[in-house]
């Protein structure tokens, strides 16, 4: 049974990543799309802000804690998570299993050339994960029924959206029901770092919740977006004193 904690009005699945790992399995093995969204505190912050955003995020079959601020804010409200599952750590988890259990992965996202050099990466770090089909993900309205007709015909089970947020959250809500995937995950930034454009943070600032103290100090020009990271925290502690109603 699915177990959700509520966070601001945001139901997130207190999960581990083994079991994000089954749960995608499960869902391959049924008959429709799944969505499956990897909300941080800035994208947290937008379903606060944003009641379509927040309908979207509610609607996923599966939302996981992707980033400390969201654990965080858990654990200030006496709910805590059971751990992160960060969407770049879950398409790992999938890749390796996919080598003993098959998993066919479309990537979608991305400027042009980046999904082809991540799928070459992908042959080389992950023997046995197999890539259908690949598309960038500058498009316009008018194309979108041939990218879906491709991803269709691909035979495709996991599909990896990487347009970015609320882009991704709002194309895969949009189109769930015309895509054959098992299950169409948002997350966002995966596919730079799959062809190595990107580079994690190292372990230490990823262990220790600073992993956005990382990304400012590489990325200074995000700053402005991560101070949704300090507004959520705020917004949820407001929550847990009384002073902020839901």
């Amino acid at each position: 049974m699915r177990k959700t904690i509520e966070i601001a009005g945001i139901n997130i699945d207190d999960i581990s990543m083994d079991q994000a790992v089954e749960r995608i399995y499960e869902f391959i093995e049924s008959n429709e799309n799944h969505s499956v969204f990897t909300p941080n505190a800035e994208i947290m912050m937008d379903g606060i802000t944003n009641k379509q955003m927040k309908a979207i995020l509610n609607s996923a079959d599966m939302l996981v804690a992707d980033g400390a601020g969201v654990v965080l804010a858990s654990k200030i409200l006496g709910k805590s998570v059971t751990e992160k599952v960060s969407g770049f750590d879950l398409v790992k988890n999938l890749l390796i299993a996919s080598s003993k259990r098959p998993i066919k992965f479309y990537l979608f996202g991305g400027k042009p050339g980046i999904a082809e050099k991540a799928n070459a990466n992908i042959i080389c770090d992950y023997p046995g994960a197999e890539v259908v089909g690949t598309r960038n993900g500058y498009f316009t309205k008018e194309e979108e029924p041939s990218i879906i007709e491709d991803i269709n015909n691909s035979g495709a089970d996991v599909l990896l959206v990487c347009l970015g947020a609320p882009k991704q959250e709002f194309w895969i809500s949009e189109n769930k029901n015309r895509l054959k995937v098992k299950a169409s995950l948002g997350v966002g930034g995966t596919m730079d770092v799959l062809a190595g454009n990107v580079k994690l943070a190292p372990d230490f600032f990823r262990n220790n919740g600073l992993e956005w103290l990382y990304r400012l100090y590489k990325e200074p020009w995000r700053f402005k977006r991560m101070l949704k990271l300090p507004k959520f925290i705020l917004y949820v502690l407001g929550i847990r004193i009384g002073l902020i109603k839901k």
